[in-house]
Order: C-alpha cells, then sequence, then structure tokens
C-alpha cells in the first residue's frame, strides 16, 4: 500500500491536480488521522479480541472508521482505473491484499463487543460494500478523480504508515522486514514493466 501510494497515486494526483493534490493529500491524511483520534478508537490487529475492552459503541465506532477508509480504497481503485487499466490494477492489488486482515479486524471488534457472528460478518460484508460504493462513486462521476485521488492517496498514506508499518515491525526478527521489503521492490519491478 505504501509503494501503491507514494510510487502511483502521489503522482498521478500531481498530474491530474497539480494545484491542489499536495493540500488534498494532506488533508486526507490529517482527515484520517482526526477521525481516529476523536471517533473512532485506534485498534491494532488481534488487540481487540478482549471484551473486556470493547463496548457495543466501540465495536460500531470501529466499523465506521473503516468504512471510511474503505469508502477512499473504492475511490481510489476507480480513480485508477478511469485514469488507466495499469493504475487501476495495481490499486485493486494493493488494496486488496489488505482486505481480507480488515475482514477480521472488524469482524473481530464485532465479537468483541458482545456482537453476533451475524453481525461480525455483515459488518465485514459491509466494509466491502463501501469499497464497491466508492468504485461506483468514482465511475459514476469520473471528474471526481481530480480530488478523489489525491485524497483517497493520503488516507492509503496514514493507514499505511501508522497501522500496516507499525504492525510490520512489532514481528520480531527480520522476516517480516524482509517481506515488507520485497513487497515493495516487486511493486517497484512491475512499474519498470
Amino acid at each position: 500500500m505504501l509503494a501503491a501510494s507514494l510510487l502511483e497515486m502521489v503522482p498521478e494526483g500531481l498530474h491530474v491536480n497539480p494545484k491542489w493534490a499536495p493540500v488534498l493529500i494532506l488533508l486526507g491524511y490529517c482527515g484520517v488521522h482526526l477521525l481516529e483520534h476523536t471517533l473512532v478508537p485506534h485498534f491494532h490487529f488481534g488487540e481487540e479480541t478482549h471484551h473486556h475492552n470493547v463496548s457495543v459503541k466501540t465495536s460500531y465506532s470501529v466499523l465506521l472508521g473503516l468504512a471510511t477508509h474503505t469508502f477512499f480504497d473504492g475511490i481510489a481503485i476507480g480513480s485508477g482505473f478511469v485514469l488507466s487499466d495499469w493504475l487501476g490494477w495495481i490499486i485493486f492489488i494493493a488494496v486488496f491484499l489488505h482486505k481480507i486482515p480488515e475482514g477480521f479486524t472488524v469482524a473481530s471488534v464485532m465479537l468483541a463487543g458482545g456482537q453476533s457472528r451475524r453481525a461480525a460478518l455483515n459488518s465485514a460484508l459491509f466494509l466491502g460494500a463501501t469499497t464497491v460504493l466508492g468504485v461506483l462513486v468514482i465511475s459514476l462521476v469520473p471528474r471526481l478523480v481530480s480530488a478523489g485521488l489525491p485524497l483517497s492517496a493520503g488516507v492509503t498514506i496514514y493507514v499505511a504508515a501508522t497501522d500496516l508499518v507499525p504492525e510490520v515491525n512489532r514481528e520480531p526478527g527480520i522476516r517480516m522486514a524482509l517481506v515488507f521489503f520485497a513487497g515493495v521492490v516487486i511493486f517497484f519491478l512491475l512499474r519498470l514493466l
């Protein structure tokens, strides 16, 4: 995600909206930061499974925060496909690779908040639907790409840098660091094709 946002989304955002892209990237980054630290508690994968730490209100606020993020994932995917098939597929692959952990996260938060398995499953499906909604918005109103792509780049950079990279850093040893680095190198090499 970090490589996709910095190597593809940011440059394309600057290309389609040279005047406002830097502001929109920063707005996307800061908007998620504000949301995460005001309305939505900050969770890390695997830490959300203790019932005594999660209320029903907390579980739904986590769902709201993740839904906001996944909506912008859809905006990014849709924007990518409007600009080029290559960019669309690259963003899609980057987003897809983190969707499964996201689904498990929201489901475990819902279960930890005392919700039923059905509510947990529906929450994971809701995240998928918000991604599709983001794609549909851009598909129906393609002129929004000039704002949507830079905004979603900022959101993606925030999520990658503050949520995903710290998870990699928590793992002892060199294995996860090498996996992270290999992912960046593979992404970079794909750009050269």
